[in-house]
């Protein structure tokens, strides 16, 4: 293969991949022309709007991300208390309900990103523009005001509409290696008089709100996060990149907005659409492989006890703990949108330990967020509930559907740049952990480098969590196959 075409080759195997799964790369003709009628500013004529613009608000993201849906903010009270801000960006101000764009959104329903190419949900005029919370910008926004107690408790919030703007466009990268010390203060942080000291207060709040949600079992797991690099259009390598405290700052606060914004609906007796990890069927599993490691749990499903269990496992045995992660996570098994109306019981997150959770925080890239954002501002307003149950019903059914499709291709895609990487490699031997195993194959991945494959030889009688030796027998690129057979 040319290796100069890789990410025209990758770009290709992602449309292709993406067309089979009933998803839509390209914006069609009725889209881009509703685009063109669409102008600021939107005008609020049943609410009553805050001006918080002069907060010292900042948004924390990738490095490239453009389509910024959140901007965060925190103030100290008495107590050791800390009023904690999120603004989210108001995509429905200019996405109306069943609109053209509004009605495409609903098909994709979440942003695709591939390795050589993000595909946006919503046109990127809107999503990296008009509706995006760009730095030095005006704009609408709907914001979550916390009060967090000195235990990283959420004491009370309230749900408004304001005026904010991004004083600092911060990254993950930087951020994070400045919070733990390992690198220089952004430069971000020094233009402007407050923001290192309202940054460090954020962070203080945010790993004070994460204690509180492991004591109640919230799952501490280390995943990984592998980013293309290219030289020109050509791949170089996957980088592994790990969670740091960046992360964990804008994860914790994300998750407090979603609790309250689910709190919120509730309390005005409105449905909601809530994102659910229910008990996980493969439990058994998870408990074989705790008592291979020396660790009893209990029969029966508990969060808070996979959380001491993993707590053990990374004192223990640091090196693997991430692959130990992304054993748990796949026997876990994967999350789903579900419509609550008023009076039912909650079904909760296994995996954040929370009982209330929805997605409401990033409507530029989730359809259930921008759907939320309209009942939402509908309870603000004070006005009837924008959807009938059954319309929130089928809009769960498809977020979810074609959310598992996105993820799917996701790492088909990433799987074709893994065996371009690879291609030169057949014949080797890796050290390697069985990362997945059911009735459709047994897949495993390698320690160095971290590349997820399928084992066709040998796989008999293997159970996730396993550890082996495997040798690289077979690569497709278009496929995205990865064959490896096990070394006896």
């Amino acid at each position: 293969m040319d290796t100069k075409a890789n990410r025209i080759t990758l770009q290709h195997i992602a449309r292709k991949a993406m067309i089979a799964r009933g998803l839509e790369p390209d914006f069609p003709a009725d889209v881009l022309d509703e685009l063109t009628k669409i102008t600021l500013p939107a005008v609020y004529q049943h609410f009553v709007v805050k001006d918080l613009r002069d907060r010292l608000w900042c948004s924390i993201d990738n490095t490239d991300s453009l389509d910024l849906d959140q901007l965060t903010y925190a103030e100290q009270l008495s107590e050791n208390k800390v009023r904690v801000f999120v603004a989210i960006s108001d995509v429905d101000a200019l996405v109306g309900e069943q609109s053209k764009i509004d009605l495409h959104a609903s098909k994709n329903t979440t942003s695709v990103y591939t390795v050589a190419q993000m595909f946006p949900m919503l046109p990127e005029k809107l999503s990296t523009d008009l509706t995006s919370l760009r730095f030095n910008t005006d704009r609408c926004a709907i914001v979550v005001e916390m009060v967090v107690g000195d235990n990283g408790a959420v004491e009370q919030s309230v749900v408004y509409i304001a005026i904010v703007q991004n004083h600092a466009k911060l990254d993950y990268i930087s951020l994070g290696s400045w919070l733990e010390g390992t690198g220089p203060i952004p430069i971000e942080l020094t233009r402007i008089a407050g923001l290192a000291e309202n940054i460090k207060l954020q962070d203080n709040i945010a790993q004070k709100m994460k204690e509180l949600r492991f004591e109640h079992g919230a799952l501490n797991l280390e995943t990984i996060e592998a980013v293309p690099v290219f030289d020109g259009d050509s791949l170089s390598e996957m980088r592994v990149e790990q969670k740091n405290r960046a992360k964990d700052l804008i994860e914790d606060f994300m998750i407090a907005s979603n609790g309250s914004t689910a709190r919120f609906l509730t309390g005005k007796q409105f449905p909601s659409l809530r994102r659910v990890v229910r008990v996980p069927k493969q439990w058994d599993r998870i408990v074989e492989l705790a008592s291979e490691h020396g660790f009893s749990l209990p029969v029966k499903a508990d969060s808070k006890s996979l959380s001491e269990y993993l707590k053990f496992f990374k004192q223990k045995d640091q090196v693997h703990f991430t692959d130990m992660s992304l054993s748990v996570l796949k026997l876990l098994g994967s999350g789903e949108y579900i419509l609550e109306k008023p009076g039912d019981s909650e079904e909760g997150h296994f995996g954040l330990a929370v009982k209330d959770y929805m997605h409401s925080t990033a409507p530029n890239r989730r359809y259930p967020d921008l759907v939320t954002q309209r009942l939402l501002k509908a309870a603000i307003a004070s006005k009837a509930v924008p959807y009938t149950l059954e319309q929130l019903e089928q809009i769960a059914n498809q977020c979810t559907s074609k959310e598992d499709d996105v993820k799917k291709l996701e790492r088909q895609v990433e799987k074709s740049a893994n065996a371009i990487l690879l291609e030169s490699r057949i014949g080797e031997e890796f050290d390697a952990i069985v990362s997945g195993a059911s009735p459709k194959g047994t897949w495993i991945r390698l320690f160095h480098p971290h590349v997820e494959g399928k084992l066709v030889k040998g796989y008999r009688g293997l159970k996730v969590g396993q550890k082996l030796k495997a040798r690289l027998i077979q690569i497709n690129v278009e496929q995205g196959f990865i064959d490896f057979e096990l070394v006896e």
